[in-house]
């Protein structure tokens, strides 16, 4: 299965979906999906979120607004 752009898991997200996403994605792109769970009541899941910095991991979780989930275990 391939993977989907970040563009498609905005729209997925903004029309109310949940993701899990790898934090291999640039933050930009991270910020862009938890924005978009913030204004559509998504959930977002970051797996292997230990790989960012903390500075990255607060600016993603500010533009979730409680939205994303960080999985730090791996």
């Amino acid at each position: 299965m391939t993977s989907k752009m970040t563009d498609q898991i905005v729209r997925v997200v903004a029309a109310g979906g949940g993701v899990i996403v790898d934090a291999d994605k640039m933050s930009d792109q991270l910020v862009a999906i938890a924005g978009a769970a913030a204004q559509s009541g998504g959930v977002v899941i970051v797996k292997g979120a230990s790989r960012k910095t903390t500075d990255q991991l607060m600016r993603i979780a500010n533009a979730g607004q409680g939205r994303v989930i960080f999985d730090l275990a791996s």
